[in-house]
Formats: C-alpha cells, sequence, structure tokens
C-alpha cells in the first residue's frame, strides 16, 4: 500500500484531535464496499494485488477521492473476512494494540520482549480495550510489528486477529495473514506518528464482539426507524390518542408530532423485536407496542415543554418553544396533558396486568428520577458553586440516564422480559448516559465559537475538572464562571484557554470511553443475542451521530 495515501488526522477529525467528526462518507464508502462485494462475489483471503485491484474498482464506482485507496483496500479486507471471524470463539482471538495509542506523558505501563504491560491507570483507552477484551476470552497485545506477533500468526496458535494499527504497520502484516489464511478485521489509527495517535473507538469494539449469533439475529434498524416515524403522522396520532376537538389536544398533537427523531420509541420498539421469539416484521408489530412506544415520546416531549419553561428557551427545532408561542400558563397545561396520555397508553397497550403494572412503575421511576436531577440543578443554579467530578456525574445519571433506560425496559417488559434483562438495562442505561452526557459536554466545547462551551448556565464536567486541577488565576477565573460572578460569554475565550493547557479535553475523552466500556460490559449477562447485539450497535450510533438522545437539554435548535 502506499504510504502516501494514508489518511491524514485533519481530514476525518476536528482540530482539538478528540471529537470524531461527521462520518457520513466512511460509512457511505463501506457500504459502496458491500456492495461491490456481493456483485463481484469476492471470497476471502484476497492477496495484495487483488485488494489494490478491487480497491481501484470501489472508488471508481463510488466516487470516492484517490487518497481513500488503502483505507477502501482494508474496508474490503475486513468485509470478506467479516462472517468467517465472527464464527471463531473469542477464545481464539487475538486482540493487537499499538503502543501509540497510550497516553505517552501519564503512562505507567512497563515494556518486556512481549509489549506493553498495561498498569490499569485509567489515563487512556487501552485499558477499558484490554480488560473487556480479555473479560469475554480474547488474548491481548500490547505491540506492533514485533516479533511474538509475527510468531503467532505463523504459528496457527490464534486463529482470528482483529488488529489496530496505522496503514503502513497493517501492510507489513498483512503477508503473514495471507499467508496463513488468518481471518482478520483491521482498524487504521486516524493519524500518523507513533506517540499519542487516536483511533475510532467504536469500530474497535464492533469488531470484539462481532459473533456469527448476532450476525444473524440483526434488527433492520432501517425499516424500524420509517415504521416508527409512520406513527408520528397526524392522522395516526389522532386516531391513537383519541382526540377530541379542543384547542388544548389539537396542542398537544401538534407537540408530538412535530420536529424530532423519535430515537425513544424507536429504541422501545427495537429492545422489543430483539426479545419476541418469532421476531415479526416491522409492519406486523403488535397495536398494543405502538401505543407503549409513543407513550414513552408524550414523556419525552412534556418533558421538552416543561424544561422549556425553567430554562426559558425562546426556540425549540428552530422555532418558538411553546410557552413563548402560547404562554405559560397554556404550556404547561399541554406538557400535564401529554403526561396523562402516555401514562393512559401504556394502562391500555393491552399487556398482560402484571405487565402493564411493571410498565407503569418503569415509567413513573423513570420521570421521578429525571425531575429530581433537573431539581439538583435548579437548586445549583439559585446559588451556583463549583461542583467536583462526582457531583456533575450523579446529575448527569439522573437527567440523562432514564432517557435510555425507560425506552428499553417499556419494550423489553412488552416482550416479556425477566428481571434479569430489567436489571442488565438499567446498569446499562447507566452507564451510557453518563458517556453521551460527557460526550454532550465535550461537543459544546468542541462547537463553541468562541465561548468554550461555558455560555450555558449548567454544570459541567470539563469546568469540574479543570477548576479542581487548576491553579492561582486560572482557579479564580474557572470560580467567577462557576459561581456567575463573571459575564460567561465574555469569560469563554479565557476559560477554553485554560481547558486546553491543563489537556482537560483528553481526561474527559478517557473518561467517556471508560464509560462507554462499562455499559457494553454489562451486556455478557444477556442470553439473547438479538438483544445484546442491539445494544451494542446503538453504542456505535449514538456516538457516531449528534442530537441522538439528550435529555430534558436536548439541542434547543436541533431534533431528539
Amino acid at each position: 500500500m502506499n504510504s502516501d495515501n494514508i489518511i491524514k488526522l485533519h481530514e476525518v477529525r476536528q482540530p482539538s484531535g478528540n471529537v470524531p467528526v461527521e462520518r457520513a462518507e466512511r460509512e457511505r464508502i463501506l457500504y459502496a464496499v458491500r456492495d461491490y462485494i456481493e456483485d463481484n462475489s469476492l471470497v476471502c483471503p484476497l492477496s495484495m494485488d487483488e485488494l489494490r485491484e478491487h480497491s481501484a474498482g470501489v472508488v471508481e464506482v463510488c466516487r470516492a477521492d484517490d487518497k481513500y485507496m488503502d483505507f477502501v483496500a482494508v474496508l474490503i479486507n475486513n468485509e470478506t473476512w467479516r462472517d468467517t471471524l465472527a464464527k471463531i470463539p473469542f477464545n481464539k482471538r487475538l486482540l493487537l494494540l499499538p503502543k501509540c495509542l497510550r497516553n505517552h506523558a501519564k503512562c505507567r505501563g512497563q515494556f518486556d520482549e512481549f509489549g506493553l504491560i498495561c498498569d490499569h491507570c485509567g489515563n487512556c483507552m487501552i485499558d477499558d480495550l484490554k480488560t473487556q477484551a480479555e473479560k469475554i476470552g480474547y488474548a491481548v497485545l500490547i505491540a506492533e510489528g514485533s516479533p511474538i506477533v509475527m510468531s503467532l500468526i505463523a504459528s496457527g496458535k490464534i486463529e482470528a486477529v482483529v488488529g489496530v494499527s496505522c496503514l503502513s504497520v497493517l501492510e507489513r502484516t498483512f503477508p503473514y495473514m495471507e499467508a496463513g489464511a488468518v481471518p482478520g478485521i483491521a482498524i487504521p489509527l486516524l493519524m500518523e506518528g507513533c506517540v499519542d495517535t487516536s483511533v475510532d473507538a467504536d469500530w474497535i469494539w464492533e469488531a470484539i464482539y462481532l459473533s456469527s449469533e448476532e450476525i444473524g439475529s440483526r434488527i433492520n434498524l432501517d425499516d424500524m426507524r420509517k415504521e416508527v416515524q409512520s406513527w408520528f403522522s397526524e392522522e395516526s396520532l389522532n386516531s391513537l390518542l383519541q382526540i377530541n376537538d379542543t384547542a388544548t389536544e389539537a396542542l398537544a398533537v401538534k407537540w408530538l408530532g412535530g420536529e424530532g427523531k423519535r430515537w425513544r420509541p424507536f429504541l422501545a420498539a427495537c429492545a422489543y423485536e430483539a426479545l419476541a421469539d418469532d421476531m415479526p416484521d416491522v409492519d406486523l408489530l403488535p397495536a398494543g407496542l405502538k401505543k407503549a412506544a409513543v407513550a414513552v415520546e408524550c414523556f419525552h416531549k412534556a418533558s421538552l415543554i416543561h424544561d422549556d419553561i425553567e430554562d426559558g428557551d425562546v426556540l425549540r427545532y428552530g422555532e418558538k418553544t411553546l410557552h413563548v408561542a402560547e404562554g405559560v400558563a397554556v404550556a404547561l397545561n399541554v406538557g400535564d396533558l401529554l403526561l396523562g396520555e402516555g401514562y393512559r397508553l401504556l394502562a391500555e397497550c393491552g399487556a398482560e396486568p402484571k405487565v402493564t403494572a411493571a410498565m407503569l412503575a418503569v415509567a413513573s421511576r423513570g420521570h421521578r428520577r429525571l425531575c429530581i436531577g433537573q431539581g439538583d440543578e435548579l437548586m445549583w443554579a439559585r446559588e451556583p458553586a463549583a461542583m467536583n467530578q462526582r457531583q456533575v456525574i450523579e446529575i448527569f445519571r439522573k437527567k440523562t440516564s432514564p432517557a435510555f433506560a425507560v425506552a428499553l425496559k417499556i419494550g423489553a417488559l412488552y416482550a416479556g422480559a425477566g428481571d434479569d434483562v430489567i436489571k442488565v438495562l438499567d446498569e446499562y442505561s447507566d452507564a451510557l448516559g453518563v458517556a453521551y452526557q460527557i460526550r454532550d459536554d465535550i461537543d459544546d466545547f468542541s462547537l463553541s465559537k468562541d465561548g468554550g462551551g461555558v455560555e450555558s448556565l449548567r454544570p459541567s464536567l470539563l469546568l469540574s475538572l479543570a477548576y479542581h486541577q487548576a491553579e492561582g488565576d486560572d482557579k479564580k477565573l474557572l470560580g467567577s464562571v462557576w459561581d456567575c460572578s463573571v459575564d460567561l460569554k465574555s469569560a469563554g475565550a479565557d476559560v477554553r484557554g485554560v481547558i486546553e493547557r491543563l489537556g482537560v479535553m483528553d481526561k474527559a475523552f478517557v473518561m467517556m470511553e471508560s464509560y462507554k466500556g462499562q455499559a457494553l460490559g454489562t451486556l455478557a449477562a444477556l442470553k439473547s443475542p438479538a438483544l445484546k447485539g442491539l445494544l451494542r450497535r446503538m453504542v456505535y450510533k449514538i456516538f457516531n451521530d449528534t442530537n441522538i438522545m439528550g435529555c430534558c437539554n436536548d439541542d434547543k435548535t436541533g431534533s431528539g
């Protein structure tokens, strides 16, 4: 492979080097690769010459830039081996990680003849990747190009490799895998250099957990998404909500059927589909499930109305918020009506009495927890002061985790899930909600043009980490931001400078990856391959897209 074609960091990531940007081009190329493999009946193993030939073919077909030629070759090799690797037990696989993924300045690991011995210091993603992979049976090496890796591949002691490295090292390793016909999935690094490199962690997680059971029970998410969207047409809602001719009900239907990606009802429907015995086609889903899923969206849209009033926001989805357009009293009443409709729909969804009671309990507990989290934030806003990391994380846990948990648990309960599944969904949602909110903080900082993402008066993990690490004038500045004694917008650029100097983004990113790893780790207890696969795919999807779930603080101008 030509090293001139290695994808440069600035072409696929934001200048901060920490936050993945839009990956639409990579996904477009991946779909083109899959279509090309099917159209041309490609069969593994492919030689290097064959990969180069087919890579050129894909680039031509999908009109991609020639600079992606080697990247396409890696994808072709991965996709041709994908089903074969999925059938190989985890304890027969090797996870190969490069030592350059470590935090060079803070790493406490030591080296021996086999590579890096991780000290589990938590300063980089290697710890989580190694721990989770070994837990399910992988052998893990943190080295690249070392004799032990080559000898393992050549000896046949391993049956498959999931490897992370730069394209040049992948090229050097390829002949050994080709000669031994070793199935492999390769994840290229997103930047050049041998120190403090970066990689798409979601891609690694997906490859680590790839299994034939999950491939065979994958839900068609695109079809499910379209079906769920259809439930929110005006005609469908008027029928479902049993609307009478009143202005209040009309406003409720308009708000419920307005902008939004419907991620909560989508998750509820997917959880049901994954656990249903016969996995029915999406157009044959039970009518009662539709009621339960729409109920979840009723709760969400009500929380947005109330949150906009509490925060004094004037725009939502790019239009006037309901209380600005119709008045606070009317907006409060519409929100309350949606809450009532949500509970009515659950009560009348046709489930067994015991299941109905469990779904109502899930909804009410989630509602209660979200309100307590929102209340903590509102009380803090009365007398704002610096929060420590634990306090900020706890608010994240209360405000965002219920958004995942309620949707997933209602869908699972409707499918007949037992306490063991519900327990896993609780733990999964808890960790995922925190990870999501950390990502939201990182995005706020990265995407803010001048204010550093601190213009909004709300607890911020980045500010917390920076404040407790800063000294002298920097600490005074951050303290004045926390207690609102300084104008947030005018101080934003200075705060950005402090956060960048202290390397806070790196620590926040590692924390986010750690919570994502925790969420994935909870899935080991599940016995349903379809549900396992769904929840893993949700992690990748959520962190590869923007404004997917949110909480009561959904993007004020986006969709949620």
